[in-house]
């Protein structure tokens, strides 16, 4: 998974911990989400991407190769 969350926090001048306590996670969440490290639920995607006032599909691209069906 890849994600502009880091360039979309920016365009609104928010930290992690900004952007972590307007969707109700740690701030560690965000970390782990802006190296890829972690899959957003799509509840979780969503709420991120309200606050950033963007789609979720700008917000994260999703390698279909790394999760086959």
């Amino acid at each position: 998974m890849y994600t502009q969350m880091k360039e979309f926090r920016a365009r609104f001048g928010y930290t992690q911990a900004d952007l972590a306590a307007r969707v109700g996670v740690r701030r560690e969440t965000i970390v782990f989400l802006e190296k890829g490290k972690y899959n957003p639920s799509l509840r979780l995607a969503h709420q991120i991407s309200q606050v950033l006032d963007t789609s979720i599909d700008e917000l994260f691209l999703f390698d279909d190769e790394e999760n086959p069906l």
